[in-house]
């Protein structure tokens, strides 16, 4: 999946779920008015309108929800089916940064659509911006400025960004910095810091996908670049790969980096994951 598919395929998504979800609410709605009529000669009384009503009110007021919020996005939906990606920018700007609505969803489409269209420099300003605005939006991006950093050619820029949220980032996103930490390492050709961090990782992280770029990164990588180490580099490679075969086929790998390829931080490594595919499996 290229980097343009994954924010227009969004765009198509979320209209099939209306579609749906309409659908959905508007059969519900019309069985709890209507199905009574079958039972009850007198539907609207007694005890299962007075049950009923409420639940009616609940599904009314999110089907009222759900498409007033369309209605007040459906310039952005129709831009992203179009996969019109300057235009896109520019809306996103006007609502973003014009209008000061630096909110979380915003921020990181906005983000997305700037590395469509390779424009790193403008990640880094609307990162500048959007920390004075709202700082924790910086936390809950981090994968997306730091891949950022990277695609722009700031590679000791990337490290150090990385490397000061390894230990503040929480849940998946924190072994995602720990990789990524690694990775800018070694970018950096600070190949021992980078062999301790993928060594930690292969053996503690509970994300496979991460354990497996990590072992791949080990033997591939860091124990050529380290040959006094080679050996105890490779075996722990190996063990971690041997482990990762006995818990993971090689089916349930390929589905779960399809299922991450959606991730922008994902498809900027994506022959990595095909290269780590290939090694754990070959």
């Amino acid at each position: 999946m290229s980097r343009n598919d994954i924010i227009g395929d969004f765009g198509l998504k979320f209209k099939s779920i209306l579609i749906i979800f309409n659908f959905a609410l508007i059969f519900f709605m019309v069985a709890l008015v209507f199905v009574p009529y079958s039972m009850s000669p007198a539907p609207f009384t007694g005890f299962y309108w007075t049950f009923t009503w409420p639940f009616l009110l609940i599904l009314a007021l999110f089907f009222l929800g759900f498409n007033l919020f369309y209605i007040r996005n459906r310039r952005l939906f129709v831009l992203l089916q179009k996969e019109d990606w300057p235009a896109l920018t520019r809306y996103l700007e006007n609502r973003v940064i014009k209008k000061g609505s630096y909110s979380p969803r915003l921020v990181r489409l906005l983000a997305n659509t700037y590395l469509l269209l390779s424009d790193a420099a403008a990640v880094m300003s609307l990162e500048n911006k959007a920390a004075v605005a709202n700082p924790k939006i910086i936390d809950a991006n981090a994968l997306i400025f730091g891949t950022a950093r990277i695609l722009g050619g700031d590679i000791p820029g990337a490290a150090r960004f990385f490397a000061s949220r390894k230990e503040t980032a929480k849940g998946a996103l924190k072994d995602w910095i720990s990789w990524y930490c690694a990775f800018t390492l070694l970018l950096n050709r600070q190949y021992e810091a980078a062999g301790k961090e993928f060594t930690f990782l292969t053996t503690v992280s509970e994300d496979k996908i991460i354990s497996g770029l990590s072992c791949y990164f080990l033997a591939e990588n860091i124990a050529y670049l380290l040959p006094e180490s080679k050996r105890e580099l490779t075996e722990t490679a190996f063990k971690g790969r041997e482990r990762l075969q006995k818990t993971l086929s090689i089916k349930d790998w390929n589905t779960q980096t399809h299922r991450l390829a959606s991730e922008i931080h994902v498809a900027a490594i994506a022959k990595y994951l095909d290269e780590t595919g290939r090694w754990l499996y070959r």
